[in-house]
């Protein structure tokens, strides 16, 4: 019992981090009073048996498994915003025009870099079109450099130019700032 109850709230830990890195007032508070009350079920129950060495390993074990099972989780439910930068010095027309052509929108600039010329194109989308873009972009120009950022905050009221984001964002409730 205490090794599922340690998988449970630090795997609810996890999310609840990145719930708070991302700004949501509403579901982190939520997801912090359940952890809480399953860890005071689990520390209980160590509490009661302080000579049994096996509840030691089960409350260590289940932390390092809940921290494997948390990341999991927070990865396949993909929440969030990302900046994708990507950089290439090969012309970047026809990655672009890939990438507009499947309803991406995109900014797109000519830079210098460090050996002269470069194309710079910006483009802000949910975390779980990501690998999508990532495919297009080593379809097109597999040298191509890129460099991916979470976004905190993104300004809704605009979102012609934003990758996969609903007009209103996300549900109501899981808003910053309702």
């Amino acid at each position: 019992m205490i090794f599922l109850a340690r998988i449970i709230d630090v795997s609810m830990d996890t999310l609840r981090i990145v719930f708070v890195s991302r700004g949501n007032k509403i579901v982190a508070p939520i997801l912090g009073f359940f952890e809480m009350l399953i860890w005071l079920m689990a520390i209980t129950r160590i509490m009661e048996n302080l000579d049994n060495y096996t509840t030691y390993i089960a409350y260590a074990a289940g932390f390092a498994t809940g921290n494997f099972v948390g990341l999991w989780i927070e990865e396949k439910l993909a929440i969030g915003t990302q900046l994708i930068r990507i950089i290439t010095v090969k012309d970047a027309s026809p990655l672009i025009e890939s990438l507009r052509e499947k309803g991406f929108g995109l900014t797109a600039v000519d830079a210098e870099g460090k050996d002269g010329l470069v194309h710079v194109i910006l483009l802000i989308s949910r975390r779980q079109v990501v690998p999508q873009v990532i495919g297009v972009v080593n379809r097109y120009n597999p040298k191509a450099f890129y460099s991916i950022k979470d976004v905190r905050t993104v300004n809704n009221s605009n979102t012609s130019y934003i990758t996969g984001i609903k007009k209103n964002g996300s549900s109501r409730w899981m808003r910053k700032g309702r």
